[in-house]
């Protein structure tokens, strides 16, 4: 390999290094400024997240596996499993509010934060998939489809 090729090649690996290396540091530097007031922005309820789909301001993920989505669904949720996220960050729009779901929130904290160090304004559902589900029930839902397909026709996006 001529010299000009390796010197590349060092350069690129390099910055590869480098990279992970600022990723590992982004996150400790993350934990280091972890406050009261993070903990309190990174969590949204079944209440706030409605209101903001419905205003258009807020992307529902669901990241459970696709034989979960399956079974049962969120009607206004994107599913993109935990697994396939890194890969699928195109599919967020970085200008909403990413709100990261799965039934009982584990796996939503760990996208969520995933997200957060990727630069996305983004929080996890505290009551989960299962809380969503219980508080869109009767009138709830009935409403919260309304208010959708009103904000559906005015052009506001209900992602």
């Amino acid at each position: 390999m001529k010299k000009s090729k390796l010197f590349f090649l060092l350069v690129i690996l390099s910055g590869i290094s480098l990279y992970a290396q600022s990723q590992a540091i982004t996150y400790a530097s993350y934990l280091n400024a972890f406050t009261y007031e993070e903990r309190k922005e990174m969590k949204i309820d079944s209440v706030e997240l409605t209101v903001m789909l419905e205003e258009g301001t807020a992307q529902l993920i669901d990241i459970r596996f696709k034989e979960e989505f399956e079974a049962w669904k969120m009607g206004s949720a994107i599913n993109i499993p935990l697994n396939e996220l890194p890969k699928r960050l195109g599919e967020l729009d970085k200008n909403k509010l990413i709100v990261t779901a799965c039934p009982h929130k584990d796996r939503a904290i760990m996208a969520r934060t995933f997200l957060k160090l990727k630069g996305f304004n983004t929080r996890y559902l505290t009551d989960g998939l299962t809380g969503l589900a219980e508080y869109l029930r009767g009138d709830s839902a009935k409403e919260f489809i309304q208010e959708l397909k009103k904000s559906k026709r005015t052009g506001k996006s209900t992602d």
